[in-house]
């Protein structure tokens, strides 16, 4: 049986009800039982849980605990996109994605690998890009509580209507007309447009009904904060 147990524990301790993470105590308390988690969760074998929610709650649950284990890495940060003299450090960001980070059944991922090679690839499934996260503040929130097999469509359809009636991730502008979002729905727009003629018509499918939004409404899309999504020590 695939086990989230622990990762799901360490959710409900470390992160709040809007995503940010106190990540000096987790770091300080439990670097390595997350590190301990993950060592197992190599061991398992996928065709052994050939269900489609159990292999997609998987992968989402591993995504974002290995980006939570570099962050861990690497803090004190304030951003996963570094700066050098006021500019960002494409490099050390790139390499964040791109480096090996999780083998599993002798095959080596990066988080671009799980996100883009597998999750995009497989399961096809916009939703997605609102229960990934990446460690920032413009990024969709953290969940404090882990993806499980039984509950991960209802789980996928709250994360949608989180992120898209979060006014700081999607607003619509009633004096000029214009709807203001974030710009994952720029950089994955095909994504939603498999599923939607437009980006308001997709947005428009969770957003609050008070909003009435057509294939037409212009379209502006907001600045992405990269700093780290973390809250302090209480």
């Amino acid at each position: 049986m695939l086990n989230f147990e622990s990762w799901d524990k360490m959710l409900h301790q470390y992160v709040d009800v809007q995503g940010r993470v106190n990540y000096s105590t987790w770091k300080l308390e439990s670097a390595g039982e997350l590190q301990h988690w993950l060592s197992k969760l190599a061991e398992v074998n996928l065709q052994n849980y050939p269900d489609s929610n159990q292999q997609l709650a998987f992968w989402l649950n591993l995504y974002n605990a290995l980006v939570i284990a570099q962050v861990l890495k690497r803090y004190p940060t304030d951003s996963i996109r570094p700066q050098i003299l006021g500019i960002p450090n494409w490099i050390a960001f790139f390499w964040f994605f791109s480096r090996p980070a999780f083998a599993l059944s002798e095959h080596r991922y990066s988080l671009n690998d799980i996100e883009h090679g597998t999750i995009r690839a497989e399961f096809k499934d916009s939703r997605i890009h609102f229960a990934l996260v990446c460690a920032a503040i413009g990024c969709p929130l953290l969940r404090n509580e882990a993806y499980q097999p039984e509950r991960v469509q209802i789980q996928l359809n709250e994360d949608a209507r989180r992120f898209i009636n979060n006014p700081a991730k999607v607003r619509f502008d009633a004096g000029t007309k214009t709807l203001y979002c974030s710009k994952l729905f720029k950089w994955y727009r095909q994504d939603f447009l498999n599923v939607a003629t437009s980006i308001p018509a997709y947005i428009q499918a969770y957003l609050s009904p008070t909003v009435s939004l057509m294939d037409s409404t212009p379209v502006q899309y907001l600045d992405y904060d990269w700093s780290l999504n973390q809250r302090m020590s209480s």
